[in-house]
């Protein structure tokens, strides 16, 4: 799995944590083997010669999501991780002028 700065680890395939909404990502030793929740509408492409899933998130995105617990992988945590994710699409304050 690459985010849009750097590899940041693997889908863990054995995971039934995740619907098919998510992809369930094992972050290996990059942050200390958390794994993460990712919305399947962050992937921005697959390599399928490169067996490489290209997500359109930083390392320091994915690093800073709600942490990932399969014990409390319920409906209000999902709503918490789609809107983390949701936040980052929208523009630092100030990006966009204000129109009068």
């Amino acid at each position: 799995m690459q985010a849009s700065d750097g590899r940041i680890g693997t889908i863990d395939e054995t995971s039934d944590d995740a619907d098919a909404g998510h992809l369930v990502v094992d972050t290996g030793p990059w942050i200390f083997g958390q794994k993460v929740l990712l919305p399947a509408g962050t992937v921005d492409r697959v390599d399928h010669q490169e067996r490489v899933v290209h997500v359109d998130r930083t390392r320091q995105q994915i690093k800073d999501a709600p942490p990932f617990d399969p014990d409390s992988a319920d409906h209000e945590y999902r709503e918490r991780v789609g809107a983390y994710y949701a936040d980052s699409y929208l523009p630092p304050p100030g990006a966009i002028p204000r129109v009068i």
